[in-house]
């Protein structure tokens, strides 16, 4: 069985992640590329006598060097010898599209253009002419559907015949007689230095009248160097005198050129259009008054249903490790060994996995709002709050979304913000979003505590969290960061109906980390827990005589002015350092399985009142983030300054914030 190779391109929302769900099903595992902090998804699948190894490329508007992205899908096409690239196309914004597809044909790649998105399109009256599209581009243009099989056998008998008899994409490019003539000295030079062919020359002088700072730096080393750069001078000077612009401005003005002769032989589309149902859902959804309450309402219901049916599962799942607790009692009877197995691991990894729906629920929603094309609409209504108040942006707020699931690929996300201070000043934000590991904290005091207001408190310590984020940005933008950073343009993809395999793959890949942890890190910390919780030899177990308890009671009185001065509590904000869910764990592995459920709530309230409670949940909320968010920002930073100075800020404002809510109750009657 040989081998293909090919890439997934495309602009961001064109259902290139779909087309890579739907042909590589579970055969996938995701990484970062080498010596990069992107992300990327790679799978394969077999189709006849070959085995297809696909690669899903960072979502790009262009190829250029301006974005670790666009240096990452430009390296691919480039050096990493795939054999076919077949480039996701939304039917309904062919213009935007092809921008992409000229970059990438302006390097001869071996090209096949999967026409996304054509269901849209027709509803919209717009007609593709296929095969004149594909004969004027030089390409194979293959319609597909990317949630379902449409077009998926015609597509991968595509890449076979392609990867066997590649095509120069390059030779259909029509530029203009200016640009064509004048660019043919700059290429000669060029090719003078064989070590510059592994792509068209046409192409490294396309880059270099672009400013490209990856192709200058490689033509510095070249022999020729001298007189390529003295022949490119000329060229721009000549340009310029012609043009009377930018010359960044005339390459983009002869592929749009090129891109509106394409438009006007292949498309047809109304003289009027109709009023689409996205744009009819955004002038509710994206409105500057309702926006907002939308938002609020849309994560308000998101709550309710993951509470409202997660919980019988839950205590389903509660009852079973309660079983299997007793069932081990009954085997190795009261001993050291049972102890352990009870107390330490059922307790502390069985206490965290009874949330495994609550938390699946969430992400199912989550998911679901991401693939229908909403979670967008979230940051656009976002911007002008962040933006007037914080000088940040909308596009800030995509990662600080990503950090409600978890922190990390929320602080990796800022890479694609332009300005470094915004960078930095977005990855010190992130951990006041409460992540999906803090989850189970708030699903165990809420049963405790707010049975009948469950999705109002979750709903309010999420909005609290961003509400923490802005006001810390605000701080921040005063004294670290001023400078105010200029508005942007977002691409609103238009809604569609999540696939049901698409948005099941992503709300498993999303929680299988969190099994992952439980597995990990949760049973290695409650093993941990449970040794302190038993020694010294003798002292009851779980006791306050224990270590954990003499830990904990040392540094109770820190906490007593928010409300939960107890030892208990104490320890596990300790353990929860480590990863939030532990902070369950904790509790759970010192009262034991036998009490996780109405008997842990019994004991909580003996320890907490609804206010200290609520107190609580917001110190853990707010304080330091787990060790993998502060290594991650060391990563993006290449710096001790910044997870020093989140680990202090984030410490600090938990208390603060808790210190007022516990007291401030106090002081209006609540208990």
């Amino acid at each position: 069985m040989s081998d293909i190779k090919i890439g997934l391109a495309g602009n961001p929302n064109v259902g290139k992640t779909s087309l890579f769900n739907q042909l590589t099903g579970l055969h996938q595992h995701v990484g970062n590329w080498p010596g990069k902090t992107v992300e990327k998804a790679e799978g394969f699948l077999n189709y006849n006598k070959h085995k297809i190894n696909i690669v899903d490329l960072p979502g790009n508007y262009a190829l250029s060097a301006h974005s670790i992205e666009e240096i990452v899908s430009r390296d691919f096409i480039v050096d990493e010898s795939s054999d076919v690239i077949i480039n996701v196309i939304d039917a309904n914004n062919l213009e935007r599209n092809l921008y992409l597809t000229i970059q990438m044909m302006e390097l001869g790649t071996n090209l096949i253009i999967a026409l996304n998105m054509n269901k849209f399109a027709k509803k919209r009256e717009y007609y593709i002419n296929i095969k004149e599209l594909s004969k004027l581009l030089g390409v194979p243009v293959i319609e597909i559907e990317a949630t379902d099989d449409t077009g998926k056998k015609e597509l991968l008998e595509t890449v076979e015949n392609l990867a066997k008899n590649p095509v120069n994409s390059s030779k259909k490019l029509v530029y203009g007689k200016e640009l064509e003539e004048h660019l043919q000295d700059l290429q000669r030079v060029i090719e003078e230095d064989k070590n510059l062919l592994n792509v068209p020359s046409s192409w490294t002088a396309i880059k270099l009248l672009e400013n490209d700072d990856i192709i200058i730096e490689k033509v510095n080393n070249s022999t020729s160097c001298g007189k390529i750069f003295k022949e490119l001078e000329i060229l721009k000077k000549h340009l310029n005198d012609v043009f009377g612009e930018s010359i960044e401005e005339i390459i983009a003005n002869y592929r749009y050129a090129f891109i509106d002769g394409l438009i006007k032989e292949t498309v047809n589309k109304p003289e009027i259009e109709k009023v689409t149902i996205t744009e009819k859902i955004d002038n509710i959804v994206t409105n500057r008054i309702l926006g907002l309450p939308v938002f609020i309402a849309i994560m308000w219901a998101i709550f309710q249903i993951t509470f409202i049916v997660g919980f019988p599962l839950q205590n389903l799942i509660d009852q079973l490790f309660g079983v299997l607790g007793e069932y081990v009692l009954i085997i190795f009877g009261e001993s050291w060994f049972s102890s352990l197995i009870v107390d330490g691991i059922i307790g502390g990894v069985g206490g965290v996995l009874t949330f495994l729906p609550i938390i699946f629920l969430m992400f199912l929603m989550i998911s679901i709002l991401e693939d229908s094309g909403y979670l967008a609409r979230a940051a656009f209504v976002m911007d002008k709050i962040m933006h007037k108040l914080v000088g940040l942006h909308g596009k800030a707020f995509i990662p600080m979304i990503l950090g409600f699931g978890c922190s990390v690929p929320g602080i990796m996300a800022t890479r694609t913000m332009e300005h470094e201070r915004d960078r930095i000043l977005t990855m010190l934000i992130i951990p006041f979003m409460s992540c999906s590991a803090r989850l189970p904290v708030y699903a165990l005091f809420v049963a405790g505590f707010f049975s009948i207001y469950q999705g109002e408190v979750i709903l309010s310590l999420y909005l609290l969290g961003i509400v923490v984020a802005i006001i810390i940005a605000f701080l921040f933008k005063k004294v670290l960061f001023k400078g105010m950073t200029s508005p942007f343009v977002m691409e609103l993809p238009s809604y569609k109906l999540p696939s049901v395999k698409g948005v099941l793959m992503h709300t498993w890949e999303k929680g299988y980390g969190f099994i992952k942890r439980a597995g990990t890190i949760i049973l290695a910390a409650s093993v941990i827990i449970w040794i302190l919780s038993s020694l010294p030899v003798g002292v009851e177990y779980g006791s306050q005589m224990s270590i954990t308890g003499q830990i904990g009671t040392f540094i109770s009185p820190i906490f007593a002015p928010l409300g939960f001065g107890n030892w208990q509590s104490s320890i596990s904000l300790i353990f929860g350092l480590v990863a939030k869910e532990i902070v369950v764990a904790t509790f759970c592995t010192l009262f034991g399985v036998a009490e996780v459920g109405t008997g842990m709530t019994t004991l909580l309230h003996g320890l907490f009142t609804p206010l200290s409670a609520y107190s609580f949940m917001v110190f853990v909320l707010l304080y330091v983030p787990c060790f993998a968010a502060i290594a991650t920002v060391k990563q993006e930073t290449s710096s001790w300054k910044w997870p020093l100075m989140i680990i202090a800020i984030t410490t600090f404002t938990a208390y603060v914030v808790s210190f007022i809510i516990y007291q401030g109750g106090l002081l209006l009657g609540f208990t």
